[in-house]
């Protein structure tokens, strides 16, 4: 990619702005146009706005332009999840093999807003307010809301599930779409600091609510607070639909989230008041136009929150894009190249998304699938380099989505005989268990060459 070229970037959110920093660092003259108003000038979070969760994957796009520290010092670290059942019971489950293993919980415009700064550092201008409406492929030209145009050499979508490059790349060049919506949305709660910003919930812990069709979830902020999501069924009974007056709302609060109640304080007006967000899955293919436009991030494959991988996903996306440019070769060739390696791994861990609803909503809660996690803790423990949950793999790995997604449907078989009958996880055979495992996963592992010993 020869560096005289001008890139235009649409979307300033972390994937675009990360990107952008990768690109102008390589020398290019790189812009962003925002729809959006500037984020650090004005609040328009809209009470849409789910934490987000950084892993692996999108750490080592964050050393990569340097910020990693910096950011992680934003962050609040997650170790596990903390269930809280209809009868105010609490149980835990942690995540990794140790508290070294952990996710981190952070503010989605926190985080922005730093991205926005080293984007700008890195010397990329960024126009605000700038509404894309249509993309001319042929000329590689951006015409935006009111007039405005801007012709540019590459162009990058990096705007996000409902992206406007990807409607016009459907309705001008013909690339296929995909998008399934849940029938479940979303409303963001908050959960205050309790005196002197003191944290009222176990403040390393993934707080969830588990009640079947619906699921209330909270991740800590570095003030004390949580930031609450509920999910519900957008239509029908107990949904965001017949949720509509203050009475019924603390009708079912009080049935299915008492012990929350307190917690979140007088959340009925802001429930009220916030609107009511969607859920769902973007496919499509190709994600380019020869060497002209790319699609990057959710613009290319929108997932479900239910993994914490959106953000990790894309910024993925960023490091192997930013590999491929270090390579000899045309850009149609290294956008090909990149669609068709990231294309596989991307519809993987939108499955897994999907999947990771119903486990967080429904198993969470259930006996037999709480022995089949005990009994995966104790595996990973005694055969530390023969086995690694897929959720590790996942989070705590940069194996391939794909290779994770494989290995983990073996694994449940697994899990489904080792459990059958225990009464209790320590009475587990783990001659019986290393045998199954060796025999069941070692060819995966040499079939995908992956190493474990992460």
């Amino acid at each position: 990619m020869s560096s005289h070229r001008s890139i235009a970037i649409v979307g300033a959110g972390p994937v675009g702005c990360v990107l952008a920093t990768l690109l102008a660092r390589r020398g290019f003259d790189v812009e962003i146009f925002e729809k959006r108003p500037d984020m650090r000038r004005a609040d328009i979070s809209g009470g849409r706005s789910i934490n987000l969760v950084l892993t692996d994957r999108g750490l080592r796009a964050l050393e990569r332009i340097g910020l990693r520290d910096q950011i992680l010092e934003l962050t609040v670290p997650v170790l596990g999840r903390m269930m809280h059942s209809i009868d105010a019971e609490l149980s835990y489950q942690p995540y990794g093999k140790d508290d070294s293993e952990c996710n981190y919980s952070v503010s989605r415009g926190g985080l922005n807003e730093f991205l926005l700064d080293a984007a700008a550092d890195s010397g990329v201008e960024i126009h605000f307010d700038h509404e894309l409406i249509d993309v001319d492929v042929e000329r590689g030209r951006l015409i935006f809301e009111g007039g405005a145009e801007h012709e540019a050499g590459v162009i990058f979508g990096c705007d996000g599930a409902p992206s406007a490059v990807r409607r016009a790349m459907v309705e001008r060049c013909g690339i296929e779409e995909s998008v399934e919506f849940m029938s479940w949305g979303y409303k963001e709660l908050l959960f205050p600091a309790g005196p002197d910003g003191t944290y009222r919930m176990e403040k390393n812990a993934l707080h969830i609510w588990p009640r079947g069709q619906h699921f209330l979830m909270g991740l800590a902020n570095l003030d004390g607070s949580f930031t609450g999501t509920l999910y519900l069924p957008r239509q029908g009974a107990n949904s965001f639909d017949e949720l509509d007056e203050p009475r019924k709302l603390r009708e079912f609060f009080d049935e299915y989230y008492a012990d929350a109640v307190d917690l979140l304080g007088d959340f009925v007006d802001e429930f009220l008041k916030h609107p009511t967000g969607k859920l769902g899955t973007v496919r499509c293919a190709p994600w380019h136009v020869d060497g002209r436009v790319l699609l990057v991030g959710d613009a290319a494959h929108g997932i479900v929150p239910f993994f914490g991988q959106g953000l990790n996903c894309g910024f993925e996306d960023c490091v192997v894009l930013d590999e491929l440019l270090s390579e000899e070769g045309d850009l149609e060739s290294v956008f090909e190249t990149f669609f068709r390696a990231r294309k596989p791994n991307t519809d993987a861990i939108a499955d897994m998304a999907l999947e990771n609803a119903v486990e967080m909503g429904e198993k969470v809660a259930d006996p037999g699938f709480l022995m089949r996690k005990k009994v995966e803790s104790i595996l990973e423990r005694e055969f530390s380099t023969l086995y690694r949950s897929r959720y590790a793999m996942v989070m705590y790995s940069t194996i391939p989505y794909r290779v994770a997604f494989e290995i983990g449907e073996v694994q449940e078989q697994i899990l489904a005989e080792l459990s059958e009958g225990l009464q209790r996880p320590q009475d587990l055979d783990l001659e019986g268990a290393g045998e199954l495992i060796d025999r069941r996963l070692r060819p995966l592992y040499e079939r995908h060459d992956v190493d474990l010993r992460f």
